[in-house]
């Protein structure tokens, strides 16, 4: 499993960097590393997880392409406005989060190496205007300036990969809905699926979160229909 350590190659010195750890020490008669030291105490001051593999690069994850409208699915006769999700601020940037369960599940820690192309409340917006679309009522959105029967709002509680031990891990995908008519709130409800992740890593949380995103927002597509009929 590599969630937790940071390593990388600088003027031929392999180094690897935990947040908090000291940075590697080098003899001062060796005065070409001395700014290669300076540099890695100032991103260990400053609290941070950077990951330096081969040269530089960022592996970066997008929930791929949107699978087709279900057979038999829910079908929307009317527009809907969506707005943008939301989420809590420790969740507002294109970071993976992941927990360690079996030692602390209260911090959120984050990958070193790779992200998201943005924010999860972002992807996760796209791909239910996405399936919303595909559904045939059609998709407002705030800057068209139009009027719609109908509004939906999503919050973001939970979006993480979960280690229940160093060899077994799920994605989590938590939200809350919200559907809001001209002047009373429709419906509201809480959503959650749990995926089992199929390797230990960063890849294997990006696959496992992104099947647990397209589940629950097959869910909410269907508690979207049934309500917009009350």
């Amino acid at each position: 499993m590599n969630p937790t350590v940071g390593h990388g190659v600088v003027q031929g010195a392999v180094w690897s960097v935990r947040c908090g750890a000291a940075p590697p020490c080098v003899p001062r008669s060796m005065p070409m590393f001395l700014p290669v030291c300076a540099l890695l105490a100032a991103l260990l001051a400053a609290g941070c997880s950077l990951s330096l593999s081969g040269k530089g690069e960022v592996a970066a994850y997008d929930f791929g392409t949107a699978a087709g409208a279900r057979e038999g699915g829910p079908r929307l006769r009317q527009p809907l406005l969506v707005y943008e999700g939301s989420g809590p601020a420790w969740m507002d940037s294109a970071l993976i989060h992941y927990r360690l369960a079996y030692r602390d599940a209260s911090r959120p820690q984050a990958y070193a190496g790779s992200r998201w192309v943005m924010s999860p409340a972002a992807l996760l917006t796209n791909r239910l205007r996405q399936r919303l679309t595909g559904a045939g009522g059609g998709v407002i959105l705030p800057t068209d300036g139009l009027r719609a029967p109908a509004s939906l709002r999503v919050e973001l509680d939970e979006f993480t990969q979960v280690f229940d031990a160093e060899n077994r891990s799920r994605a989590v995908v938590r939200l809350r809905a919200s559907l809001v008519g001209s002047r009373s709130l429709i419906a509201q409800k809480a959503f959650g699926v749990d995926k089992a992740a199929a390797s230990q890593d960063a890849e294997g949380g990006v696959r496992a979160l992104t099947a647990a995103s397209d589940e629950v927002l097959e869910q909410l597509l269907d508690w979207v229909a049934v309500s917009m009929k009350k």
